[in-house]
């Protein structure tokens, strides 16, 4: 425990000489979240990004998330504890895939979830995160053709949320939220009869049948909190139990295992750590390095999103 408050005050006083922000996402380490300046999901850390006045910002989450706040703050220094910390819907749709769907069906709408490459944001009409999603769809004109991706179940859930049927989406899924299996959750109920199922849109179209509440990482944070139950099965990343527990500590909540790891955590997620953080302070590396042609084409669809309220 020494050694892990040691390295705590060197990151502290590291980020106070780099005038630095530290961004991290719910699905991180409690010691690290411990340490953030701002915890959140992807839209509310890209506001935060869009809104920082340091110098550097250190981005606690994956890669993607640290190219989004490099693209809304082209001047700055961002940096990532891991840059192995990847996403398995980002590698679900590559660039050049995209483009060449887009030459084939160039009057679609192409409506990106925030889990993408900055290459694929800036073959982008507009950005989305789980939270703001459908309102991104509903903001398209009716008639509009959309292409959504990467992510399937979410896009199924907003296509049904929508009943746009003249919705395309990509074959991509998360390796956390697509293997929660319905099963499981069916045998969490049992177990747990009065708990209240809260769950993430990406998750199967049979998990969230089960659900008492769909929506986005914070979203569900903020329902449990503010709803009068005491009690919940939560699918969606592990990593969020400690901003429950901090804000409801009175309140129980249960994990479901999925099929990937038979647990519910991230790995790529879970790839930072405190010793990498204090590293990626001191050294500024891994940094993330983007052409200003590419910012640009890219920073647009994140400001459209931005810009809904």
């Amino acid at each position: 425990m020494l050694a892990t408050n040691t390295i705590a005050e060197e990151i502290l006083d590291l980020k106070r000489d780099r005038k630095a922000i530290l961004l991290a996402h719910h699905y991180q380490e409690s010691e690290i979240q411990e340490l953030a300046d701002s915890i959140g999901d992807s839209l509310e850390l890209a506001r935060k990004a869009q809104q920082f006045e340091g110098d550097v910002i250190v981005f606690c989450g994956v890669w993607f998330m640290a190219e989004t706040a490099k693209v809304l703050n082209p001047d700055r220094i961002v940096v990532v504890p891991d840059r192995e910390a990847g996403c398995s819907l980002v590698d679900s749709c590559p660039a050049d895939q995209l483009k060449a769907w887009k030459h084939r069906h160039p009057d679609h709408a192409i409506v990106s979830y925030i889990n993408t490459s900055v290459e694929v944001k800036a073959e982008s009409d507009i950005l989305c995160t789980s939270r703001n999603a459908v309102q991104v769809v509903n903001s398209i004109p009716a008639g509009q053709p959309i292409l959504f991706l990467p992510d399937i179940n979410l896009g199924n859930y907003v296509k049904q949320q929508t009943g746009r049927e003249n919705m395309k989406i990509w074959q991509g899924a998360c390796i956390v939220h697509a293997t929660f299996p319905a099963r499981r959750v069916t045998s969490a109920k049992a177990e747990h009869p009065t708990a209240l199922v809260a769950a993430h849109p990406e998750c199967p179209a049979d998990v969230l049948r089960l659900a008492d509440f769909i929506g986005s990482t914070s979203a569900i944070i903020d329902w449990c909190v503010k709803h009068p139950h005491n009690e919940f099965i939560i699918m969606t990343e592990s990593g969020v139990r400690h901003s429950l527990e901090r804000l409801a500590p009175e309140k129980t909540f249960h994990f479901v295992a999925n099929e990937q790891c038979n647990c519910s955590e991230c790995p790529y997620m879970k790839r930072n750590t405190l010793e990498k953080l204090r590293d990626c302070l001191r050294d500024l590396t891994p940094r993330v390095e983007l052409t200003a042609e590419l910012m640009d084409r890219a920073r647009r669809p994140v400001e459209r999103m931005l810009a809904l309220r």
